[in-house]
């Protein structure tokens, strides 16, 4: 890779529970002081692995290394099977010398998308060391402060025949399930061509590695519905890639995701007063220097912004 990428990823749930709080409740995250929603990094990369699953099944060189209920040690040792590495594990010491680590994490990066993308932390009894990875993405934050809304749901059906003869046979269980109305989310990305020549990751051409996780943002939410996540529920709005012309860039990051705006409902209340419900209730409140996002510019297009940054609408 010879250019620094930045992106821009607006996504929006409706009916939906984007990211569950497990140590809430699975309340959908949110910051406590303003109220916005939030997604963590590692649930947007959650759903980029799991599409790389399905689209690149059995596919040499896109095996997923943190896939759900995996184990990774297995791994580890199918790596040092790889590498022919003939260390064994000491009492108290991590398996492999310096040699066999370094031969192993190059195998890794090699075999594993997810690890010559994301980086992996992989010092584990079989040690293939560790993994900066080129792409990184901030916690998505809604645009408006999120309402949640709770609901109370009924199985006709009792898991136990304790249960059952407590209830008399009639075999109730009742559960809550937590959803957000609506909400709009921004989040942040950066792919960076230093960390991306040490993993092998790829950014040239149409199955380059880079096109591959642009890709998966566009299509993700196709392969995640769920009871929590509806079909049609989550979908992306909106992803402004900043391609630089060298591998440094050209403007600092923070000073290209300011030059996209969107005006809040809290800030600016709608003249009817109701809150916003749907993405096109933020269509017109987007803006890209000072001008509608769609007149500055369309999907599927291109623009010279000066000072060798191009800035590419994929959706």
């Amino acid at each position: 890779m010879n250019n620094r990428y930045d992106f821009i990823y607006l996504f929006d749930a409706t009916d939906a529970n984007p990211n569950g709080d497990p140590d809430a409740g699975n309340l959908p995250r949110v910051d406590t002081e303003t109220s916005q929603g939030l997604i963590t990094d590692v649930c947007i990369k959650r759903k980029v692995r799991n599409f790389i699953e399905v689209l690149k099944k059995d596919v040499p060189s896109y095996d997923i290394y943190v896939k759900e209920k995996g184990v990774l040690m297995r791994a580890h040792e199918k790596a040092y099977e790889a590498i022919k590495s003939e260390s064994k594990a000491e009492e108290g010491k991590r398996k492999g010398s310096g040699d066999d680590v370094e031969k192993a994490r190059a195998w890794m990066c090699q075999n594993f998308y997810d690890v010559r993308t994301f980086g992996a932390v992989m010092s584990l009894a079989t040690n293939c060391g560790q993994v900066r990875g080129p792409i990184q993405l901030s916690f998505s934050r809604s645009v408006d402060p999120i309402v949640i809304s709770e609901h109370a749901i009924t199985r006709m059906a009792v898991a136990t025949e304790r249960e059952a003869t407590a209830q008399q046979g009639d075999n109730r269980t009742m559960g809550r399930k937590f959803t957000v109305p609506y909400g709009l989310y921004r989040c942040h990305g950066f792919v960076n061509p230093f960390l991306a020549a040490q993993t092998g990751f790829t950014g040239e051409g149409e199955h380059s590695d880079l096109e591959i996780f642009f890709n998966a943002l566009e299509n993700a939410f196709q392969f995640d519905q769920s009871a929590a996540r509806p079909a049609g529920s989550m979908a992306p709005r909106g992803l402004l890639v900043f391609k630089h012309d060298s591998a440094l860039g050209k403007a600092p990051s923070h000073s290209l995701f300011d030059r996209l705006q969107i005006e809040s409902f809290e800030d600016t209340p709608a003249e009817d007063g109701k809150p916003a419900r749907k993405f096109k209730d933020y269509a017109s409140r987007i803006t890209f220097d000072g001008q509608p996002l769609d007149d500055f510019i369309k999907p599927g297009e291109s623009k010279d912004l000066g000072n060798g940054v191009t800035l590419i609408r994929r959706i």
